[in-house]
């Protein structure tokens, strides 16, 4: 399966209304996300896969791929395109067994050597990070770009860069051979969704080009 990781949004529904937040989501989609988590720690499984089926409407109107994060059930049963699993989560042989070959299977990993075991195990990508820190309730851990690098340079997998990375401090990434950045907050938190996606598409294809 050919992915296009060139601008992975990974959503974040703090504080806000549904209508508000699927409205975020919308705008990202136009602005040219090419692939989109939806993240729902705290959420029921009830609630997660009724929202998961409201996002995936939006998603499916844009072609862009809905990937569910650690819960398979929700992605089952919502029809998403695949799972995200981190390193404390179900490993991804697992995920990979439950949910088949054709699904998305994306994988967490901080060293060469969880990529390694990642990829060996069926993972369709890696999110490879924190590179700066976050204002995400997910426990941050920084990431030297040197070992993004060499993840990217050691699996055959695509590899995006993640953590508080937005328009104005990619850079770092200009000699990295990554396949896109994954954000939360620059896009989520964006008065302006669509332009913050735009801009960002934008930013990293220009860093990318000239890697």
């Amino acid at each position: 399966m050919k992915l296009d990781m060139t601008l992975y949004l990974v959503t974040d529904s703090t504080n806000l209304e549904e209508e508000v937040f699927l409205s975020k989501v919308e705008q990202a989609c136009k602005g040219g996300v090419t692939l989109l988590q939806l993240r729902e720690k705290e959420r029921s499984g009830y609630d997660y896969l009724n929202l998961a089926i409201k996002v995936k409407e939006i998603t499916d109107k844009y072609d862009i791929p809905l990937i569910i994060d650690d819960r398979i059930d929700v992605a089952m049963a919502s029809g998403a395109a695949g799972v995200h699993v981190g390193q404390s989560d179900i490993p991804v042989s697992v995920a990979r067994k439950l949910m088949g070959k054709d699904k998305i299977i994306g994988a967490t990993a901080k060293t060469v050597t969880q990529a390694e075991k990642a990829a060996a195990e069926g993972a369709d990508y890696l999110g490879v990070g924190a590179i700066y820190p976050t204002t995400t309730k997910v426990a941050t851990i920084i990431t030297k770009v040197s070992t993004l690098n060499d993840i990217c340079n050691t699996v055959d997998i695509p590899v995006v860069a993640i953590g508080g990375l937005n328009k104005d401090n990619c850079d770092i990434l200009k000699d990295s051979p990554i396949d896109g950045i994954a954000v939360v907050s620059a896009i989520m938190k964006s008065e302006n969704p669509e332009k913050a996606a735009a801009e960002l598409k934008s930013k990293i294809i220009s860093v990318k080009c000239n890697s």
